[in-house]
């Protein structure tokens, strides 16, 4: 099994190995045509491509890499841990506008997590056939599951046997994904020297001839037996005729011992400068596999007939299109589409090529040939020959037809536009008919970002996307925003200076001359080409570099200035009109987007107010009892959330409360305030715990029918350190003994508060020994997206054993010290989805105690 454990993964050879077979058979299994496998790097927050499987990689290089805290299907699977099921463009477009944006096809995916244990490894993805309803793609996402945990597991084997953190950092492994059919067509290349009378052969060569690299010696003669060896002989003299500069002018049909027909091309490079008889030789092995009939009919059409593999390799090109593009054939076969044609390797082509591999239907475009490429004369005034070209898909093979553009009588209709494409701009030809001249591709990275301005909500989120779209639009390095405050800029976020450089500007007033001010103040975006030229026209600004050029945006909001933008690029450049238009048009969303941010901090600002005064300032205290509590907001959008904590004097003792009311926004933080007022009600009366839970239980039902929160009420006698506990749907308490053992507390509960009016809440006694820690705490700090509960329980419980000495002892932790280490790491996640509320009590050991 690909997945096994039990294979050697240790090498990044095998590494890749295993990624490739799990691939490949996620395809298969998913009954997809294409796919891949994202893995974590070594840079916090970036996933790498690793490996893609039935797609040319160079045609997908924007999708090599990826922020986690993207709204894109991968990054969401990776960053909740959650399966992601697409079944078509509607739903892509619908769920992930940014995805569909830059990829507006007909196809559906699916994304599972590669999760072992606690570590999320990258995601397994599976690019398939769209259908109608998610269901049908159901039993197919079970079995790319199953992938995903042998991966997982395999994973996990490889970093608990003292290996390094698994990652990558390179560039992905393109590979071909499993055959749909036999194979119609295999290519291998090699080159014979006669000097040297070596030769050299590629791995796809090996391939076909099925014999090992190690076993092939290297010379004309192992060369001919391993191709043909029935007609050996024929193959070494077509060669030595070759290398006198005769090559043969059609390829050189041999058939191998069991009747296999191959066929030999072979040619030399124009050197003049070589003697006859040792000219370099360079040569195809084409195997036609079952169709060498259909090839050869091809060979006659009047129309130009190219084949490409998914991975746009060149099977076949017949004499008409090789005219057509401009290249002989042999520097098409057994090439990449964009090395045997290097004119279509542009963005104008790239989003039509991408269509015909990630769609069924067929792709109808036109593509202007440079002249000087061969071919007939260039018919048009602009320079070059237009093409008009028909991409058909199959399961392994694209065929491509090729006509001219101005003999084209009836051009195929083009097909209607798929979700969020737009339909494409065309241009008339001579003959009346009309070309496509635009793609999606330019647009690309602005639609990106215009989407993406649309989601973030902070300043922080709105600096962060015009980070990662921006500057790899347009090939920046450097990037600084800074916002209007009492008519001074104030940086707001940086990224690529050297530090400390942008110091000396922070705060820096509207009456200063710098290009950063100006621009604003002017509403005019400023493009130096040079770091010479920005000298120039400021004498004496400070320089972070002797080379580069810079661009200076002004951010204006419906006619309200709100600050400027500074990008940075390493070497001097030109910027085009058509640039600097998209450039600016761009600065006014950042400016639109930045203003948005800057309204809702200041509403959030005002909610997190509200729901901080309705938990407690001060908590009850008692000589013998220490209590902390700690609370984190969620960060994670602008709503408030309902995660309480509460200690009261109770009669002669302290009752510890800890709550999470369902839901966010200002109805849960509302119900909270209720809830808790409530529960203190019930302490000050110094009602046992289950009247407690019972009593709020039936205040919630008549609050508000259907909203509902867990609780965990506890009683305390300080003197005694007995604890009569009562639960209703919270995650059970915590102990850590004042030997360092910890235990999760089983203590049996009743139904959440505010669904059954006859629920009943049992109480559990426990004894809380001097120098004992007892934790309480929400989901909030032990919940994580596609884990288990229990799981993240557990990990609490091994922090709390780790946290240090008991707060007691002297010299040893404090509990405050101990609160803020269990919830260190929540504090430093981004994007937090709830809120974290948390409670700790230690009893206070007396002389007593200690003899």
């Amino acid at each position: 099994m690909t997945g096994s454990p039990e294979h050697d993964i240790r090498t990044p050879g095998r590494l890749a190995a295993l990624l490739t077979g799990i691939t490949t058979e996620a395809i298969s299994a998913a009954g997809g045509f294409a796919g891949g496998v994202y893995l974590r790097s070594g840079t916090p927050g970036l996933l790498r491509l690793a490996v893609l499987a039935g797609l040319p990689g160079p045609l997908f290089r924007p999708w090599w890499r990826l922020h986690v805290d993207r709204r894109f299907p991968v990054a969401d699977a990776y960053r909740l841990g959650v399966q992601v099921v697409l079944p078509d463009a509607t739903e892509t477009m619908r769920r992930y506008p940014q995805f569909a944006a830059g990829l507006p096809f007909q196809f559906g995916s699916v994304y599972v997590p590669v999760v072992g244990a606690s570590t999320t490894y990258g995601v397994l993805t599976v690019l398939r056939p769209s259908v109608s309803d998610a269901v049908e793609v159901l039993p197919d996402r079970d079995r790319v599951a199953e992938l995903a945990e042998d991966l997982a597991t395999a994973l996990r084997s490889l970093e608990d046997g003292d290996g390094p953190a698994v990652a990558w950092e390179g560039e992905p492994l393109c590979v071909r994904p499993p055959a749909a059919a036999p194979p119609v067509g295999h290519i291998g290349r090699f080159s014979w020297d006669p000097a040297t009378d070596v030769v050299t052969t590629d791995d796809r060569l090996h391939a076909l001839l099925a014999a090992a690299p190690e076993k092939f010696t290297g010379t004309p003669q192992a060369l001919a037996d391993a191709v043909a060896g029935t007609d050996a002989h024929q193959i070494l003299t077509t060669l030595r005729e070759t290398a006198a500069g005769r090559p043969p002018p059609l390829p050189l049909p041999v058939r191998t011992t069991d009747g296999t027909l191959r066929l030999l091309d072979l040619w030399t490079p124009h050197d003049t400068s070589v003697a006859p008889g040792t000219h370099p030789v360079c040569g195809i092995v084409l195997d036609p596999g079952i169709g060498p009939a259909a090839d050869g009919a091809a060979d006659l059409l009047p129309e130009g007939v190219l084949c490409l593999d998914r991975l746009g390799l060149i099977t076949y090109a017949n004499p008409r299109a090789a005219q057509l593009l401009g290249r002989p054939r042999t520097e098409l076969l057994g090439y990449s589409l964009w090395e045997g044609v290097p004119w279509l390797d542009q963005p104008a082509y790239e989003d039509h090529l991408r269509e015909a591999l990630l769609s069924p239907d067929p792709v109808h475009f036109h593509a202007v040939r440079p002249t000087g490429h061969g071919g007939e004369p260039a018919p048009h005034a602009d320079g070059g020959d237009w093409l008009a070209l028909s991409v058909y898909p199959g399961p392994d093979t694209l065929t491509c037809r090729i006509v001219p553009a101005n003999r084209m009588a009836d051009p195929p209709p083009e097909p209607a536009p798929s979700p969020g494409r737009p339909a494409p701009a065309v241009m008339p030809l001579a003959d009346g008919s009309a070309a496509e001249v635009t793609s999606m591709a330019p647009l690309y990275r602005p639609i990106i970002l215009a989407i993406a301005l649309t989601e973030a909500v902070t300043a922080r989120q709105v600096s962060a996307v015009v980070m990662q779209e921006l500057l790899p639009a347009f090939g920046g390095r450097r990037l600084a925003i800074y916002l209007l405050q009492d008519r001074h800029l104030y940086l707001a976020w940086e990224t690529g200076f050297p530090k400390n450089f942008l110091a000396p500007f922070e705060g820096v007033g509207l009456d200063v001359r710098l290009p950063g001010v100006e621009t604003l103040t002017s509403g005019r975006p400023l493009f130096f080409e040079s770091m010479q030229q920005l000298a120039a026209a400021y004498p004496g600004i400070p320089m972070d570099a002797t080379e580069g050029a810079r661009a200076f945006l002004p951010l204006i909001a419906s006619g309200r200035p709100v600050g400027s933008c500074i990008l940075g690029f390493d070497r001097s450049r030109a910027f085009s009109t058509e640039e600097r238009s998209v450039l600016t048009a761009l600065a006014g969303l950042i400016a639109h987007a930045m203003e948005k941010a800057r309204r809702y901090d200041t509403e959030a600002a005002l909610a997190r107010g509200l729901q901080q005064a309705l938990l407690p300032r001060h908590l009850s205290a008692h000589p013998r009892v220490e209590t902390v509590g700690r609370y984190l907001a969620g960060t994670q959008g602008m709503d408030v959330g309902g995660d309480w904590y509460d200690v009261v004097a109770s009669g002669d003792g302290l009752a510890l409360v800890i709550g999470d009311v369902q839901g966010h926004g200002v109805q849960a933080a509302a119900t909270m305030g209720q809830l808790r007022s409530a529960v203190r009600a019930f302490a000050l009366g110094d009602r046992p715990p289950d009247e407690v839970l019972s009593g709020t239980n039936h205040l919630l039902i008549d609050l508000d029918p259907g909203q509902f929160a867990s609780c965990c009420y506890i009683r305390l006698d300080p003197g005694t350190g007995l604890a009569q506990v009562a639960r209703a749907g919270h995650p059970p308490p915590i102990i850590r003994y004042p030997d360092g053992r910890t235990h999760i507390l089983d203590i049996p509960g009743g139904v959440v508060l505010g669904v059954d009016p006859h629920a009943q809440y049992p109480v559990t006694e426990l004894q809380l020994e001097p120098g004992a820690i007892l934790a309480l705490y929400t989901d909030g700090l032990v919940e994580r997206p596609g884990v288990d509960i229990d799981e993240g329980i557990t990990a609490l419980r091994v922090a709390l054993a780790r946290a240090g000495s008991p707060a007691a002892r002297p010299g040893g932790r404090s509990l405050a010290g101990v609160a803020d280490r269990l919830t260190a790491t929540a504090r430093h996640v981004a994007d937090r989805p709830d809120d974290i509320a948390l409670l700790l009590t230690t009893r206070r050991p007396t002389p007593r105690d200690h003899s």
